[in-house]
């Protein structure tokens, strides 16, 4: 399901060939997140080039980011646990405003990082 070349294309998408411009702006203009997406897909060209997946990997990003879903993700796993805090004291990335600014930016990431591994193996398994 999860292969070595599919963690590759996703860090060479995500990470080397996302632009300081893009990483800054793609959760305030869609155009940003579209580009990114876009970017993010090219690597997985070498995995497959089925255009259903490759629309499920790409739209799946453009979601994720242009939205910053992570953060909800981050919340929620937070929720059933004593000194949970509200939403609306945890919207920026998700975690309790106690949580060290740096810390809370890393995990977020880490949660938006699994969510992105996650789609594209199902998508790579399941659709091709």
């Amino acid at each position: 399901m999860f292969t070595a070349d599919q963690f590759v294309a996703h860090a060479v998408g995500d990470f080397l060939l996302q632009s300081e411009w893009m990483a800054k702006e793609k959760t305030k203009k869609s155009i940003a997140a579209l580009i990114h997406a876009l970017t993010y897909m090219l690597p997985f060209l070498f995995l497959t080039q089925n255009p259903y997946t490759l629309a499920v990997i790409g739209g799946t990003h453009f979601v994720i980011d242009r939205w910053h879903l992570a953060r909800y993700v981050a919340w929620a796993k937070n929720r059933p646990w004593p000194g949970s805090a509200p939403w609306s004291e945890c919207s920026q990335t998700g975690f309790h405003p106690e949580t060290p600014r740096w810390l809370a930016g890393w995990l977020v990431i880490i949660v938006d990082n699994i969510m992105h591994i996650l789609i594209n193996g199902i998508a790579l398994t399941y659709i091709g």
